[in-house]
C-alpha cells in the first residue's frame, strides 16, 4: 500500500467521522442531504458484496466494514433518529436521474459481465456523482455550515488522493484501471469549485455559500 492510498483512506474515514459527530453532537441533520447519504450507502452495499468471499487483508476487510456501517448509520440518523430535523424541502435532487444512467452504463462498460463485477462497476460510477444532491442542496439554501464544508473537503481530498494512488500504481506496479480513474477524475472535477471556495472563504472563517 502506498502513502496516497493510506492518506486517502484516512481522509475518507475522517469525513465519515466528521459527519456522524456533527449530527450526533448537534442532535440535528440540518444542512445534510439524506439523498446523498442514501447514494453513498448504496455505493458501499454494492461494492463490498465480496466482503466474506474475497479476503485481501485484515486492513481491507476492516475498512470495508467501517464504510458500510458509517454509511448506513448516517442514513439511520437522518431518516429515523433525527428525522424531525431533516430538511426535505431543500433536499430535492432527483436521484433517479443518477441511478438509472449509472446502472445502464455499468451494464455496458465493465471489466467482466458478471453480477458482482457489474455491481462493483455500478458503485464506482455512482460514487463519482453521489455528492451532487448535497451540492445541489447547498446551492438551494445558499450556504453551508462550517462543519458540513469540512466534511465535504475531507471527502474531496479522499478522491483527489486516490487519483495520485492510481498514478503511483501505474508507474510502480504496472496497474491501470480505466473505469476507476475516469470516475475518480469526474468526482474530483465536481469538487473543484467547492475546493476553491473552501480555501478562499472557509479557512478564513467566512461562511461558504454557492451561487444559485
Amino acid at each position: 500500500m502506498n502513502v496516497f492510498r493510506l492518506t486517502g483512506d484516512i481522509s475518507h474515514l475522517v469525513a465519515i467521522l466528521i459527519l456522524l459527530a456533527k449530527i450526533w453532537k448537534s442532535r440535528s441533520c440540518a444542512g445534510i442531504s439524506g439523498k446523498s447519504q442514501i447514494l453513498f450507502a448504496l455505493v458501499f452495499a454494492t461494492r463490498y458484496l465480496d466482503l466474506f468471499t474475497n479476503f485481501i487483508s485484515p486492513y481491507n476487510s476492516v475498512m470495508k466494514i467501517i464504510y458500510i456501517l458509517g454509511a448506513f448509520s448516517t442514513v439511520y440518523l437522518i431518516y429515523v433518529k433525527f428525522k424531525a430535523t431533516y430538511d426535505g424541502n431543500h433536499d430535492t435532487f432527483r436521484v433517479e436521474f443518477l441511478i438509472v444512467p449509472v446502472g445502464g452504463l455499468a451494464f455496458l462498460v465493465n471489466h467482466e459481465f458478471s453480477a458482482l463485477e457489474i455491481l462493483w462497476t455500478f458503485s464506482i460510477y455512482l460514487e463519482s456523482v453521489a455528492i451532487l444532491p448535497q451540492l445541489f442542496m447547498i446551492t438551494k439554501t445558499g450556504e453551508a455550515e462550517s462543519i458540513t464544508t469540512h466534511y465535504l473537503f475531507a471527502l474531496g481530498m479522499y478522491r483527489a488522493l486516490y487519483l495520485f494512488n492510481w498514478i503511483w500504481r501505474y508507474y510502480f506496479e504496472g496497474f491501470f484501471d480505466l473505469i476507476a480513474i475516469v470516475a475518480g477524475v469526474v468526482q474530483t472535477i465536481l469538487y473543484c469549485d467547492f475546493f476553491y471556495l473552501y480555501v478562499t472563504k472557509v479557512i478564513q472563517g467566512k461562511k461558504l455559500s454557492l451561487p444559485a
